[in-house]
């Protein structure tokens, strides 16, 4: 039987992206459809701006101790349109980048929605039906909105980085990373930000003392947090503002509402009934290890499968699936120990299994070392805030199974201390590891 395409991936996301131009390498035709922006929810509307306004955000305690430091900033003044402005410019030339890349490895790319509509077929929204042998789903997933009443008058992190102006108040419902960079983002450009989570912790799955020293440096910078704060509904007030109503919890007036609240496989819409593709209660779809769905010729990668919703894996994914399906070189990926990192202030980050997970698997086996020490940065500008670094070790050899840090550069630092758990090192080799002075790197070896 022949096809229009060997592959046809709808979306053109980091996995899809990487996906594609690794199947034409070996050989296969390729098409793309992507109804929107060429790279995805990172590159578009995700980590690549958000870092950008966290470089931005830095500036604000930068100019703060710049003073200790012996510099005289006068009339130092934000100005968002312009940082919005050049954040958006950037986007505009990756995404050039990434079509780019799709031209070059001869891709065919549909700028237009495609659903599913057969084991082998996708129709486009201009009525194309375009056969192929496998189609690869890689549409991510989009921002959960509660059901609420008033939902409407709230936005999500797609919308923020259109904003016109900042608003004066802000309340950022969430518990994630993403309810936190931006409660540290908006605050540092001069808002007023409540956060909100009708739970009891933030960031679930980080080490538990590294979290609340980040709630606990938050607070001190004047974001209000609220635990257990029911978000029941949203108002649009005489004066134009809005009213949050946590019922018992109380109520918060404020001029803007961001979602935070968790992202949704965005498998809604896509035809994936029609082939039989079986989705899990989230709506996520369901693969085996080689990404490929209970329907043989479709096959998923990245958040849509809702196994690990990082940019990394999805692209390590995208590249898997077209080894093993048009490589000859069938290949399964390792979610173990994938450093994770939030960009918050200051920013934290983890790899491996965090200090209570650790000890509920391996009991009296578990030996914990710290560093709990201010950065001299902290020391000279007069800033009062400790970096707190952690060490899991399992056994009598103290083998390194989780790191976690809190602190400048915390993001920076462990993406090299990651690749020694990934090895299964242990505390002796980053004991027998000189340090690197001065640095807040060297407390990784230096821990007690």
């Amino acid at each position: 039987m022949s096809f229009d395409f060997d592959l046809f991936i709808i979306g053109a996301g980091s996995g899809g992206v990487r996906a594609s131009r690794i199947a034409a390498s070996h050989g296969a035709k390729v098409a793309v459809a992507e109804e929107y922006r060429v790279g995805g929810t990172c590159v578009i509307r995700g980590c690549v701006p958000k870092k950008m306004l966290v470089y931005g955000a830095h500036f604000a305690e930068d100019l703060h101790d710049a003073e200790r430091f012996g510099w005289d900033i006068a009339g130092a003044a934000f100005n968002w349109p312009r940082l919005r402005d050049v954040v958006l410019a950037d986007v505009t030339r990756l995404e050039g980048l990434y079509t780019q890349t799709l031209n070059n490895n001869a891709v065919t790319l549909f700028p237009e929605r495609a659903r599913v509509s057969g084991p082998q077929e996708v129709t486009l929204a201009s009525g194309q039906k375009i056969s192929a042998k496998v189609i690869l789903i890689a549409v991510g997933a989009w921002p959960a909105v509660p059901n609420i009443p008033g939902a409407e008058l709230g936005i999500t992190s797609n919308e923020i980085f259109h904003l016109d102006t900042l608003p004066k108040r802000a309340v950022i419902a969430g518990a994630g990373y993403i309810a936190n960079e931006f409660a540290g983002i908006l605050h540092a450009f001069g808002v007023e930000v409540t956060l909100v989570t009708r739970g009891d912790r933030m960031l679930r799955g980080y080490d538990t003392e590294i979290v609340d020293r980040l709630v606990a440096m938050t607070t001190a910078k004047g974001v209000d947090i609220r635990f257990n704060f029911p978000f029941k509904a949203i108002t649009r007030q005489g004066d134009g503002s809005l009213l949050v109503d946590g019922g018992e919890a109380g109520q918060i007036a404020t001029d803007l509402v961001l979602f935070a609240t968790g992202r949704t496989p965005k498998t809604q819409g896509l035809g994936l009934e029609t082939a039989g593709v079986e989705l899990d209660g989230n709506g996520a779809i369901m693969v085996d290890a080689y990404h490929r769905s209970n329907v043989a010729s479709i096959y998923a990668v990245g958040d849509v499968t809702n196994r690990v919703q990082l940019t990394p894996v999805a692209i390590r994914e995208g590249h898997a699936f077209a080894d093993t399906v048009f490589g000859g070189r069938p290949r399964t990926i390792d979610y173990d120990a994938i450093p994770t990192a939030v960009f918050s202030s200051p920013p934290l980050a983890g790899v491996g299994m965090t200090e209570c997970d650790a000890r509920a698997a391996h009991g009296d086996q578990i030996k914990v070392y710290t560093s709990d020490f201010r950065p001299m940065k902290n020391v000279v500008s007069g800033r009062m805030e400790r970096g707190l670094y952690k060490m899991i070790t399992c056994g009598p050899e103290e083998k390194v199974i989780g790191l976690h840090l809190i602190g400048p550069d915390s993001s920076e630092i462990l993406q090299a201390a990651a690749i020694a758990v990934k090895a299964g090192l242990t505390k002796a080799a980053f004991d027998d590891t000189v340090a690197l002075h001065p640095s807040m790197a060297e407390e990784l070896v230096l821990m007690k």
